[in-house]
């Protein structure tokens, strides 16, 4: 913990969370605090770039609880109670296979920024995303000069978005398209359409094509953000749940939820530790870690 350069990268991720916080409440989002345990989680799958070895799970009162993967099934049920933009900064307990050590951008206790807005569409959340990176590193960049001088980190506010279909990523740079364009890229930029799990919508007239995004950072950084358009009849969840061949019983309270009536919506969730690691430009992401939870490394404290 004495080690100036991780210090000086708390003191960025700081003051990062506080422009987060101000951007968001600007925009009219009501902030609500996490929930670590509960009947049912996200599933992350089928997700190709999932590698989750198992999902931590408890019996309490006799009563089976998982650690939350992410907030995405809870931010559904918040935005159709009534609360029309929601985000929270949630703790994610994911347990990444070892190998996973080697992308760098990967830990198996994290931190999002996890947001959904009632009737919103990719491009609200493009238009909201777009704003709030580029107000943080522009604070960050005023405000944070001699934490980013003990990195030799020169960071560029972001100029422009460029968005791209997934596919077309696939046939340039092959199954590692997100570290290679990342690499390529001098820009953050929006991926369109990627399989993965049911409660992305999927379009209505092109069946295998899905109304998500993934933001990606330059330089190769990597995935910032992940997100979607949301599935939200029920009759559709249902459907997409059996598609996935994911066992009904796991998801019994978010459908009675979703039976009683959802709305649709949009979100995404941005990673707090993989956005301090690009503005400092650290290496790995576990080293601007207060604790390191990095895949394939023991837990010291």
């Amino acid at each position: 913990m004495s080690s100036p350069r991780l210090l000086s990268a708390l003191k960025v991720q700081s003051k990062a969370l506080e422009g987060i916080h101000r951007y968001l409440r600007g925009l009219g989002f009501v902030e609500v605090m996490p929930i670590i345990l509960s009947t049912t989680t996200d599933p992350l799958g089928p997700d190709p770039g999932s590698r989750i070895i198992s999902t931590p799970h408890i019996t309490y009162m006799g009563q089976h609880l998982v650690l939350t993967q992410s907030m995405v099934l809870h931010k559904q049920i918040l935005v159709a109670s009534g609360l029309e933009k929601v985000y929270t900064v949630s703790p994610n307990v994911r347990l990444e296979h070892p190998e996973r050590h080697s992308t760098r951008r990967h830990l198996f206790e994290f931190s999002q920024v996890d947001f959904e807005v009632a009737h919103a569409t990719m491009e609200d959340v493009f238009d909201i995303v777009e704003g709030l990176l580029e107000s943080v590193t522009r604070e960050v960049v005023t405000e944070c000069a001699e934490e980013l001088e003990i990195w030799e980190r020169s960071l560029q506010i972001p100029s422009s978005y460029a968005r791209h279909l997934s596919c077309d990523l696939l046939k340039k740079y092959g199954e590692d398209w997100e570290t290679d364009s990342s690499l390529d890229a001098t820009d953050p930029f929006w991926v369109i359409d990627l399989k993965r799990e049911f409660y992305d919508a999927e379009e209505p007239r092109k069946p295998g094509s899905y109304r998500n995004y993934d933001l990606i950072y330059p330089e190769g950084y990597g995935e910032a953000l992940s997100g979607g358009e949301r599935e939200w009849q029920y009759d559709r969840i249902l459907e997409r749940i059996e598609q996935d061949s994911l066992p009904i019983e796991r998801f019994t309270s978010y459908l009675e939820v979703a039976k009683e009536g959802f709305i649709p919506s949009a979100g995404g969730g941005l990673g707090v530790e993989r956005l301090t690691r690009y503005l400092v430009g650290a290496d790995h992401v576990g080293d601007v870690q207060s604790f390191r939870r990095v895949p394939g490394e023991r837990v010291t404290v």
